[in-house]
């Protein structure tokens, strides 16, 4: 007996998807915003923020994930639950990067300002009282807080079936829980790890791992292979596919961080030195320079005041070290590993295995 051929995926494949899991979020941030102006008028400023956070741009990665996770396990297509339930993780990483934009005292996000900046000016053009920063962090802690309360609420009220939903939301309290933990081993390196200790290359790999591998495409796999019924045997192909391929997106990232074109990023030119990033990037950099380049790349890395000039001081240290060479090496025998387990993977749509196959490629040939 032949297996069946694939089904042919077109580029629409993943856009209607895309715009189901907008209209998702259209709908639920329209509901919200009415909730809070009914609770009070100084709200409504926050209601406008969070859907422009929200609805201007952004990939939809990790929706798309689950997404296809789900239709791998044999979900169905024209399932709005599915489409609910995946937004909700758009929802979790709306609320990553408000907090993450604070701690790493970023200005820009998708070429708009912070939300905390946002907040800030919001202070400023008012004329009100106070400190104007205090309050962009306060707006941002509690806004984004907000935004991970209503991950929770949409997903437990996505349409799907009780029982899927219960099956599926231990995966999505252990994702929440891993990329809590990864953004807080990511702000503990710059200030206790030791940069020349032997360890120093497994705490980046740590951190890479859960802040953003397992976040960005192992999990959102899992739920919504959950959600649909799936077996053990997919859930772990899904793992076997999406951790290398999550490690692989995270590597690409931390090279536009460091050498990527504002243009495409949306953020200042090596913005991740600005901000003091210890990536797997920059530890092997420091590894590999002389000691003295080392010495002075880990002493200005981050550092208050970065001056343009010194930001392509540090770009080039990192570029004449070899270690963009040796990640896109990594990268390369990651995204082996990951097509290898995809194409094993059992699942129960071929239109869901070429998908993931386009996603993946996406997702990491990201050029500087």
């Amino acid at each position: 007996m032949t297996s069946p051929s694939p089904s042919p995926v077109q580029p629409l494949d993943v856009e209607a998807v895309r715009e189901r899991v907008n209209a998702a979020l259209a709908a639920f941030m329209d509901e919200q915003g009415v909730l809070l102006g009914k609770i009070s008028p100084g709200l409504v400023p926050a209601a406008d923020a969070l859907r422009d956070f929200l609805l201007d741009g952004g990939k939809r990665l990790r929706p798309a994930f689950c997404y296809w996770g789900w239709r791998g396990a044999g979900g169905a297509a024209d399932s709005s639950g599915i489409a609910h339930a995946a937004a909700a993780l758009e929802l979790l990483q709306a609320s990553a990067l408000v907090h993450d934009d604070l701690m790493d005292r970023s200005d820009t996000r998708r070429g708009l300002p912070s939300i905390h900046r946002r907040f800030e000016a919001l202070h400023r053009d008012s004329g009100w009282r106070g400190d104007r920063e205090q309050y962009g962090a306060a707006a941002a802690v509690l806004l984004g807080d907000l935004l991970l309360i209503w991950c929770d609420e949409l997903f437990v009220r996505c349409g799907l079936e009780s029982a899927a939903v219960l099956a599926a939301k231990p995966v999505f309290d252990l994702m929440r829980t891993e990329v809590m933990a990864g953004q807080y081993l990511d702000v503990l390196e710059p200030v206790a790890g030791d940069s020349t200790d032997a360890l120093a290359l497994d705490r980046a790999q740590t951190v890479l791992h859960y802040k953003s591998a397992k976040y960005t495409i192992e999990r959102p796999l899992q739920v919504g292979a959950r959600l649909a019924g799936a077996s053990q045997t997919l859930v772990d192909a899904y793992s076997a596919f999406g951790l290398p391929l999550g490690e692989a997106f995270q590597l690409r990232d931390d090279l536009l961080g460091v050498f990527g074109d504002p243009a495409v990023t949306g953020k200042p030119a090596g913005d991740d030195l600005r901000e003091g990033k210890r990536t797997l990037l920059i530890a092997l950099a420091l590894r590999a320079l002389a000691p003295a380049e080392a010495a002075r790349l880990d002493a200005r890395l981050g550092a208050p005041g970065l001056t343009p000039e010194e930001i392509a001081e540090l770009s080039e240290l990192v570029a004449r070290s070899g270690a963009a060479e040796r990640v896109e090496e990594r990268i390369d025998v990651l995204m082996r590993q990951s097509l290898s387990a995809l194409d094993a993977a059992p699942l129960a749509d071929e239109a869901a295995r070429a998908t993931l196959l386009a996603l993946a490629r996406a997702a990491t040939v990201r050029r500087y």
